[in-house]
């Protein structure tokens, strides 16, 4: 059997960029008038506490076929920005002085800032010549109608034949052929889907259909890949550069991700406190930037790095026994399917899962989302039961002692069974595993004060209400805030610093091991760099180990020491970080790390991915065989009949691959 190895036997694409391959930028002619140009636009919102200004003064302009990326953290005003341009404002917010001048190709230019929000004129431009991507589908397509409906919806109020609207049946096949557009398999069956049945990739080209359903000629798309795991991400960019492309459109693109703006921005504007403080062509930007915020966020951007890593100290201490081992792990749902809900599908969110977490490491765990990363960690806390498998949980000398000094049972020193134990007995267990939660605004209780969420989980410890207090003290100086911070409400706090209370709640117990459940994906760059380092000074001065869940591939090459890859709740490779980035040995490792934008857009746009094809899989209909073989260009018919186990392929590494040892995989690009 002869097996195409090497970056000449993958099957790439590569990236389109308006740069030249070199990439600098080509001499091209440019148009005589911007598509949008914003002047000195001001945005406010009068507010109990007095009028608040989201945009001040702001400035930019965007050709004709062209990506003008907006870039900022949250509250800089980027939103309110195209929310204006759209009238889109929530009341009581209003524009308060400036322009936003629109030049659609054959027509007469239009002051948007003029139109009346829900006038004739701008309800014409809104969707029909500039459409909208929302940063969250599920919240913008109502759940009560199919996607096929919604995307006809919009054609007939924006389309017309001979001066008259589409009938339904000429908007449903129009409905049809956009989401063909949009690159969504089977589109007759997906449109009628409802939004709930698809998956975030598929929800977010359906979006997309509706954006463009009034074929405009500016699109705005707000954060479109924010939520979207890299794979998606880099499927989604690739259909809004041919998108563009075919329909000559200027996009819009408002972005906190440097990676990304580097792969599909032309022009980039920096907002920041409602000013427009750099705008510039996007090779110039990253080669040179001149603000020095812009310098701060590129410099908070976490890159894939040019080198293999040197060794941790943490690595090192991988040698001991590990604190939890899961063996042979699986969580199955039963899911109801047909109209009254009479029939029955499995779920094996967790298929077999082996899993080791030792003394003082970082462990990442990736994967596309819907694989099975957060129900894997939802069973490792016991807040989900698993269906089968063991989970051993290991106290150290130091845990029995403090256990012993706090009154709690001493137990474990041996090796508890933590998955089939009963919840009187998981108390002691649930102190030593912690949570850190993804949404740091839903993850505290907002009717509760900052002293009583870190006080909670302290209860039944014995402490006298002195001791208590300086407990408190303690933990909210460690994640650098005040004491005074201890009597306010979530409300008053920033996300990251709502983030680090959350840390600190974990941290209360003095845990083991700490599950940081993406973390930082909803965080701005900078925002997130110091929550990194926050989490990364704790584990050292601590002692903690970590499980790190992520889909941002290069925060976790900083962050981990071991990495694992799970792929439709199965373990495909385990490796150390530095080996896994610098030489992959599963296919699905690979295309992760393509798909990984770079923050630097010379290197991104001369670069090739390797193309993954499809979506994920159903996971109530798991391929027979490999899980992956429906989307891997080197499978063989061996695939098909006989799943690969997660083997031993060199010391410390395993891989899910019949052929690991003989595929030679591209790692990070240096």
């Amino acid at each position: 059997m002869s097996i195409q190895t090497g970056a000449a036997a993958a099957a790439t694409t590569p990236t389109v960029s308006a740069l030249g391959s070199d990439g600098q930028a080509p001499e091209v002619r440019q148009p005589p008038h911007p598509l949008l140009e914003v002047r000195g636009l001001r945005v406010e919102f009068p507010t109990d506490e007095g009028l608040v200004t989201a945009v001040d003064g702001a400035d930019l302009s965007l050709r004709p076929n062209q990506v003008h990326a907006l870039v900022g953290e949250s509250g800089s005003g980027k939103s309110q920005t195209a929310r204006a341009a759209l009238g889109l404002l929530d009341p009581p917010g209003r524009i308060a002085g400036g322009e936003i001048l629109f030049r659609p190709p054959g027509a007469q230019p239009v002051d948007l800032a003029e139109l009346k929000p829900r006038g004739a004129r701008m309800r014409r431009v809104r969707g029909g010549e500039v459409g909208m991507i929302f940063q969250e589908p599920a919240r913008s397509l109502s759940p009560m109608h199919t996607v096929g409906f919604q995307i006809a919806e919009a054609i007939r109020l924006h389309r017309t034949v001979e001066g008259r609207p589409l009938s339904r049946r000429q908007a449903w096949a129009e409905a049809v052929e956009a989401l063909r557009d949009v690159q969504i398999p089977r589109a007759e069956l997906r449109a009628k889907s409802y939004p709930f049945e698809l998956s975030g990739g598929m929800r977010q080209r359906a979006m997309i259909a509706i954006a463009l359903a009034g074929r405009p000629d500016l699109l705005v798309a707000d954060e479109p890949t924010t939520a979207l795991d890299v794979t998606t991400q880099a499927q989604i960019l690739q259909l809004l550069r041919e998108i563009r492309q075919q329909r000559d459109m200027g996009i819009l693109f408002i972005t906190h991700d440097l990676g990304v703006v580097a792969e599909i921005a032309d022009e980039v504007s920096v907002m920041r406190r409602g000013h427009v403080v750099e705008s510039r062509a996007v090779h110039e930007l990253f080669a040179a930037p001149e603000h020095e915020y812009t310098q701060v966020l590129l410099e908070a951007t976490p890159t894939l790095r040019a080198g293999a890593a040197e060794p941790t100290v943490r690595s090192a201490l991988a040698q001991a026994d590990p604190l939890v081992s899961v063996r042979d792990l699986t969580r199955t749902f039963s899911l109801k399917t047909g109209t009254l809900g009479m029939g029955r599908n499995r779920l094996n969110a967790i298929d077999g899962v082996d899993l080791d977490i030792y003394p003082g490491e970082t462990l990442g765990l990736v994967g596309e989302s819907g694989c099975g990363k957060s129900t894997l960690a939802k069973c490792l806390l016991r807040v989900e039961k698993p269906s089968s498998g063991s989970i051993r949980h290991r106290l150290t000398e130091q845990n029995i002692q403090q256990n012993i000094q706090a009154g709690a049972s001493q137990g474990a020193e041996a090796g508890t069974e933590v998955a089939s134990a009963p919840e009187s007995a998981l108390g002691d267990y649930r102190r030593q595993i912690r949570m850190v939660f993804q949404d740091p605004f839903a993850s505290l209780n907002p009717r509760m004060t900052v002293e009583q969420i870190l006080a909670e989980p302290l209860r039944g410890l014995g402490l006298s209400a002195d001791q208590l207090h300086q407990r408190l003290v303690e933990l909210i100086t460690m994640v650098g805030m005040e004491p005074a911070h201890l009597a306010r409400h979530p409300h008053a706090f920033s996300g990251g610093q709502r983030q680090r209370i959350g840390i600190a709640r974990a941290v209360a117990t003095d845990p083991q091991v700490l599950v940081a459940d993406e973390a930082v994906s909803a965080l701005d760059v900078s925002v997130r760099a110091q929550i990194l380092d926050l989490l990364a000074r704790l584990q050292e001065d601590r002692g903690l180990s970590c499980l790190f869940i992520s889909h941002d591939m290069s925060t976790v090459e900083h962050l981990a020491d071991r990495v694992a890859v799970m792929y439709l709740g199965r373990m495909v490779e385990v490796a150390p970080a530095e080996e896994l980035f610098a030489a992959p040995s599963h296919p699905y490792t690979e295309t992760l790390l393509s798909a990984v934008p770079i923050a630097d857009p010379v290197r991104q746009r001369a670069r090739e991915q390797v193309e993954i094809t499809g979506e994920l899989p159903d996971p109530t209909q798991r391929p027979d065989g490999c899980p992956f073989r429906t989307r891997c260009r080197f499978a063989q018919e061996i695939c098909a009949t006989e799943a690969p186990a997660l083997r031993e392929i060199a010391p410390g590494r395993r891989s899910a691959c019949h052929f690991a040892e003989e595929l030679e995989l591209s790692g990070v690009v240096r």
